[in-house]
């Protein structure tokens, strides 16, 4: 079983992190690539590389001939599948080992077996696993009227087949059960091939605990202690930490053994995950990953164990080289997940170019992001992972909100600030949220004001560079007066300012902006009102791309970019783009209402209407589909469709138009302002 070059069958920072792992191993190493990633970082971190194919999975890394052909082109004898992807799929641990490869993973029977939620839960009960009351079913009358029987609302339909949040639907009333199992059982089929479905109750405002499994193929089975994993929206993970926060011990002796018992059962060889639903002090059993998990650096934090390696040594038939006793857990671990997204709208994935990436010094940071890097639609959105470790949970988040701080991302929507700010609000301070807390909170951590932002924009711009003669000092000089500020007018989030900036006197005045001919409500404010907001700003030693300024005696460390009188500032892991204000009637006109336009870029999938259809506010049009997430498209009011400007299977822009609904009829409908609705999450 030993071998001595590594395939991995995977990208983006998994992939990083495994190739590395390999080498410090002494192993040489194979990345793939398809298209898209052809100067992707996991490429170049590896000895070698071979092309997949087209950037669609399907072509490229979803391909199992065409990775099966990629180890044997490179001279691989072992392939890492990472997670996502194939990582479990049995059939390519199967085609692996027909190839005469080792997979650094379970065997394809035990694959199999655990991956189905159907199977997995029958194997569960066996070991005397706790368990959720569910039912399972192919025709969808006869699951619903199980469901509704023996379960109650509100329940949970989710696909027997794969995870990341895909094929889930939370359902609370009976009204809502066909379309929700009809929608699930089309996402599972389109995500993995398997459209079958099991309803289990749902448990409101539990927590997500999961046990990390060691087990090799000389009998040694062992657990790892637990990560909460309760930071969740549409169900994909945001934040996870280890140790658990919350649980007690009689909790964590019960998961942990009830993990050990499952995968001592099922014959578990490899790394994998228990997952449990817990509330209070009972806990619930809901699958097991027979993979790596995306949260695994805070277990290797906690207990300086390396899961990568151990994966690679077990692979080879090695023995593990510890025991149960001698697992310990030392101090606390956070996790915060960065997706290419944006937290203002619905969560929708992003796609652009990251002009200039910072990650910091003072954390873990496992990514796979350069700055030049073009970031498309057709992969996973998450770019990278900030971990931070330190004796106790608080110090550990204090870490994180630094190490954010420390980050930017400049050119391409992220949530980085979304995460500093919830790292750093009160609920995950006091461990509170749990896994539907951020699905049911409206706007939860929305941005701060942008005064800051202004004020160190506007120092930037009036201060920036050395000027090239004595005459183009920016100092306010002049002659037989005192020195004049240097005065600019910004638009920034919807809104435009005054910013006054007195070099020489260190002083920069930010005020709200309403002039009356511009389209903006209200009289024309007096300077000295609300919008009168002044601060000390003195500059410090920065790097380059950096500053550093006291303000008001506070010293703030950002990342910023400028051009032409316009300006990015990157402060507390958000971006604020700072434009010089023009015609702000037309800047801010309000967009042609009867217009639908793509919300982020991607893929048609569906058009459910044709020209001429009368539609009421909030009536489906169509489907786009974008880094393994569905949005919904919607009328925007009542009317006729006038215009169709797509068809399933185009590949469109954000902001491209794609529907035209001309106004007419009553409002009887409710959708967002967006006319969109997110209804699926991306997949780990």
């Amino acid at each position: 079983m030993t071998f001595g070059t590594l395939l991995v069958a995977n990208r983006g920072e998994i992939a990083v992190r495994v190739l590395r792992a390999a080498h410090a191993a002494g192993l040489r190493t194979v990345a793939v690539y398809s298209d898209a990633d052809r100067d992707a970082p996991h490429v170049q971190v590896a000895d070698t590389a071979v092309r997949l194919g087209p950037a669609p999975a399907a072509e490229s890394y979803l391909s199992i001939p065409a990775l099966i052909d990629a180890a044997a082109r490179s001279g691989a004898d072992a392939v890492h599948p990472g997670y996502g992807f194939l990582s479990e799929r049995a059939e390519f641990a199967a085609a692996c080992r027909d190839a005469g490869l080792v997979f650094v993973g379970p065997s394809p029977e035990v694959i199999d077996r655990m991956g189905r939620k159907d199977e997995a839960r029958r194997i569960a009960a066996a070991a005397g696993v706790p368990m959720l009351p569910a039912v399972e079913g192919d025709d969808d009358e006869a699951l619903m009227t199980a469901a509704r029987a023996e379960i109650g609302f509100p329940l949970l339909v989710k696909a027997v087949s794969g995870g990341g949040g895909k094929g889930m639907r939370i359902v609370r009333d009976d009204s809502a059960l066909p379309a929700a199992l009809a929608a699930a059982r089309r996402e599972a089929k389109a995500a993995f091939g398997d459209d079958t479905m099991l309803i289990e109750r749902y448990v409101e405002h539990g927590r997500h605990i999961e046990v990390q499994v060691l087990a090799d193929s000389h009998g040694n089975v062992l657990h790892l202690f637990d990560r909460d994993c309760s930071v969740q929206r549409r169900h994909q993970k945001v934040v996870e930490e280890a140790p658990a926060p919350t649980i007690s011990a009689a909790v964590r002796e019960s998961v942990t053994s009830a993990a050990i018992r499952l995968a001592t059962a099922v014959g578990y060889v490899n790394a994998g995950t228990v997952e449990f639903l817990v509330q209070g002090e009972e806990a619930y059993f809901l699958e097991m990953n027979t993979r790596l998990q995306v949260e695994h650096p805070v277990t290797e934090l906690v207990t300086g164990i390396d899961l990568v390696a151990e994966q690679l040594r077990i692979a080879q038939g090695e023995a593990l080289t510890f025991t149960q006793e001698e697992v310990t857990v030392t101090g606390h671990a956070i996790e915060a997940r960065v997706y290419a997204e944006d937290p203002d709208a619905q969560f929708l994935p992003q796609a652009g170019l990251a002009r200039t990436v910072r990650w910091s010094a003072r954390a873990r940071v496992d990514e796979a992001l350069a700055s030049g890097q073009q970031v498309g639609t057709w992969y996973d959105p998450m770019l990278a992972k900030i971990i931070t470790h330190a004796a106790t949970r608080e110090v550990a988040r204090h870490r994180l909100v630094e190490a954010i701080d420390d980050s930017a991302v400049i050119g391409l929507t992220t949530n980085l600030g979304f995460l500093r700010r919830l790292v750093a609000g009160p609920e995950f301070t006091a461990a509170e949220i749990d896994t539907a807390w951020l699905d049911r909170t409206d706007a939860p951590f929305p941005p701060e004001s942008p005064d800051l932002a202004l004020a160190v924009a506007g120092w930037l711009l009036a201060d920036g560079g050395a000027p090239p003669h004595p005459f183009r000092v920016r100092d306010g000089w002049r002659d037989g007066g005192p020195a004049a500020p240097v005065v600019r007018t910004f638009a920034v989030g919807g809104g435009r300012h005054v910013v006054r900036v007195d070099v020489r006197q260190h002083e920069v005045r930010v005020e709200d902006d309403h002039p009356r001919d511009a389209g903006w409500p209200g009289p024309r404010e007096h300077l000295g009102g609300r919008g009168d907001r002044v601060v000390t700003v003195r500059p410090m030693l920065a790097p380059p791309g950096r500053a550093r300024l006291e303000i008001d005696g506070v010293v703030h460390e950002v990342t910023y970019e400028l051009d032409q009188g316009a300006a990015v500032v990157c402060l507390h892991g958000q971006n604020y783009t700072i434009l010089p204000a023009g015609n702000l009637a037309s800047e801010h006109a309000a967009p042609t209402e009867d217009l639908v336009r793509a919300p982020m870029p991607g893929l048609v999938l569906d058009v459910v209407v044709r020209p001429g259809q009368a539609v009421t506010k909030g009536a489906h049009l169509g489907v786009l589909e974008a880094m393994k997430m569905e949005v919904t498209l919607t009328a925007p009011h009542d009317g006729t469709i006038s215009a169709i400007a797509v068809a399933p299977g185009d590949q469109v822009t954000s902001g491209q138009e794609l529907f035209t609904v001309t106004a007419g009829g009553t409002d009887d409908g409710e959708t967002d302002d967006a006319g969109t609705v997110a209804t699926g999450a991306p997949a780990p």
